[in-house]
């Protein structure tokens, strides 16, 4: 391409987007002085279309690095350089972008839906969400985590490069009947694969009365673990969901001793939408049937807001509505789930 290539046009604004894998295109698009423009024109080929690097164009030009640099800023600057990008992850960026913008979310991540089975959904969901926490996980780190189907897919997906000297504690009590996907054995399994210490809570995650709660969570081997969750720099949950047979953690249903009339009779006059460590939540987030969020034994929802790093990972239908709520009340920092679930939380916020 030569520099009769670039086409004189008014100046227009253009969206300069950096990624591996782009076309890169110089667009002339004022007048000036011809000599400076020519010799951007040339800057701009040597630059974007041939490949150089800025050491090289200045000794083929006779010019400091630091005068192609202010040159190939000044481009920038002027909108002289338009980039579109080509790649098949683009709608995965813009639904990241979208549910940023729509919860004022700080985080996104969005994986490509390979296949309909919900098991094989949750599998990939939970490799991306291993991999997240190995990429931001650091030495002296405290990670609290809650238990189900999904934290265990997430557990089986660690495969570490190198041992970590962190700490594994529950942020709430635990499950009985559902082994591998109990919060105290998810703890002793994650810490094993990091190499680091787990922490267990002696006590059930959902009790009878709210008075047993508050005696459980006076008792020192069960507040002290609480209170190395309630400062961690990581937690890791899972977004569950009020639908009867749906949670893979608890059946919530259940643990009230209440018919399935009942419990959707319920839980639609509360406007009851998703858990998060077994409190109830509403679609705007907000906690709801407290007379049920009193017998949990567990973090409270606002510690969530001292943890530096709350990554929410959830997916399949059910979970639209769930993680649509945890978003609306700002639970989440980073949210992990598919490309199919995205489009049905954007779809219900209206975006």
């Amino acid at each position: 391409m030569s520099v009769n290539d670039f086409v004189l046009a008014p100046r227009q604004s253009h969206i300069i987007a950096p990624h591996p894998t782009y076309r890169r295109r110089a667009v002339f698009l004022n007048h000036g002085d011809y000599e400076q423009n020519r010799l951007i024109s040339r800057v701009l080929t040597l630059y974007y279309i041939e490949g150089q690097n800025q050491s090289d164009i200045a000794k083929a030009l006779g010019l400091s690095t630091a005068k192609v640099n202010r040159l190939l800023k000044q481009a920038r600057e002027q909108g002289l350089v338009e980039i579109t990008i080509r790649t098949p992850f683009q709608h995965l960026f813009e639904q990241e972008q979208q549910l940023q913008e729509t919860y004022n979310l700080p985080e996104a991540v969005i994986i490509p839906q390979l296949a309909d089975e919900p098991d094989a959904v949750l599998q990939t969901v939970g490799r991306a969400a291993a991999d997240y926490l190995l990429q931001h996980l650091r030495d002296g780190d405290t990670i609290c985590i809650s238990g189900g189907k999904t934290m265990n897919a997430i557990v089986q997906s660690i495969e570490p490069r190198r041992k970590y000297n962190v700490r594994v504690v529950p942020a709430t009590g635990a499950r009985q009947g559902r082994h591998y996907t109990d919060v105290n054995y998810l703890a002793a399994q994650l810490a094993e694969r990091l190499g680091g210490e787990a922490y267990q809570i002696h006590a059930p995650v959902f009790v009878d009365k709210a008075e047993d709660r508050d005696l459980l969570l006076g008792m020192r081997q069960i507040s002290e673990i609480l209170d190395l969750a309630r400062n961690a720099q990581i937690a890791l949950i899972g977004i569950g969901s009020v639908i009867p047979g749906a949670s893979s953690y608890f059946d919530l249903m259940t643990s009230m001793a209440m018919s399935e009339a009942d419990w959707n009779q319920m839980i639609e006059a509360e406007d009851a939408c998703g858990e998060i460590f077994a409190y109830l939540y509403n679609r705007q987030g907000q906690l709801c049937m407290p007379d049920f969020n009193r017998r949990v034994v567990g973090l409270a929802l606002d510690d969530l807001k001292n943890i530096p790093l709350v990554i929410g990972v959830a997916a399949t239908p059910e979970k639209v509505l769930p993680i649509h709520g945890a978003l609306q009340g700002e639970h989440l920092k980073i949210l992990i789930t598919d490309e199919s679930t995205a489009s049905g939380v954007l779809e219900l916020a209206g975006a």
